[in-house]
């Protein structure tokens, strides 16, 4: 069993740098697998491995205080999700490019999982879904208004045209593990927001925390891995990934012509080249003969 690890923290970083040797070396000797990105404001990332080896980078994590609190989750897969480890270096740990915005300095109000249905229900309340549009195609929170994004640096337009801190009062957030709504409240504060909450933890903390009796979750979590999606209690979901766009693929989505397995699907069908559908027609019969052999074929790895 493989213990897959969502983290982050907004935390002054100034030997991020010099971190990535350091961290690198040690997912390596314990064969952990995954992404971590740090930056001068923080880390974040998902890895994944053996129990021992996810306790020893904990216990890494422990041993610094600056990573005391951090925001941590974990789930289990019977493979792991991840084929290679990339420790990143980047300016921003989820990028926004708005200058000056900074959680650790002012962000929204924190609203734990068993809370959460309470505050989305009040009429008042504006939730906003702060995703990109291809995660929220398989599952999202009722009610909620998707800003129909590409990436997350398009979220300061999106609030600048169609929200007012003079007309909603009462502004909601939520994202797959939390990071993304820190850096949002914070934005939306400076705008001359008022009321700003956030789920903490995020849809993972959520579906991991919340009975599904008494969700108001519809749907698959979007996850950056081999899953694609989780549904309730952080168990794999029933969504595939598309090789030629890399947005996720319903049940119903299978069902069209435009679907070719390891190829296409209905949303890039019309847009790939012959070339490029001849190449991942040769990449599926890669992965079939290798399946047949009982053998992994490395090529089927959808994240790096």
């Amino acid at each position: 069993m493989f213990i897959i690890a969502a983290l982050y923290k907004f935390v002054k970083l100034t030997d991020y740098q010099a971190l990535q040797l350091i961290l690198k070396d040690l997912c390596e000797q314990n064969q952990i697998k995954g992404t971590l990105l740090l930056a001068e404001e923080g880390i974040n990332g998902t890895v994944a491995g053996k129990r021992a080896a996810i306790d020893a980078l904990n216990a890494w994590f422990e041993k610094d205080e600056r990573f005391h609190n951090l925001e941590y989750k974990e789930s289990t897969s019977e493979r792991c999700p991840f084929y290679r480890l990339k420790i990143k270096l980047k300016k921003e740990i989820v990028t926004l490019r708005v200058p000056g915005v900074d959680p650790t300095q002012k962000v929204g109000t924190y609203v734990e999982p068993q809370d959460w249905n309470r505050l989305i229900q009040d009429p008042e309340v504006i939730l906003i879904d702060t995703r990109n549009d291809y995660e929220v195609k398989i599952g999202a929170f009722q009610g909620a208004i998707n800003p129909q994004t590409d990436c997350f640096t398009e979220f300061p337009d999106v609030v600048r045209s169609q929200f007012d801190p003079k007309k909603h009062k009462k502004i909601a957030m939520y994202c797959t593990g939390g990071i993304r709504c820190e850096k949002a409240s914070s934005y939306m504060l400076s705008e001359g927001f008022e009321n700003v909450y956030h789920l903490k933890g995020g849809i993972l903390k959520y579906l991991e925390t919340i009975p599904s009796e008494e969700s108001l979750w519809q749907g698959d979590c979007f996850v950056f891995d081999q899953r694609v999606g989780v549904a309730h209690g952080l168990i794999q979901g029933q969504h595939d990934l598309c090789h030629g766009c890399r947005m996720p693929v319903t049940a119903r989505d299978k069902q069209s012509p435009n679907y070719e397995q390891g190829v296409s699907c209905p949303a890039c069908a019309a847009d790939l080249s012959l070339e490029k559908k001849q190449r991942l027609r040769e990449r599926q019969r890669q992965i079939e003969l290798a399946a047949s052999r009982n053998q992994q074929h490395i090529g089927v790895s959808r994240y790096p």
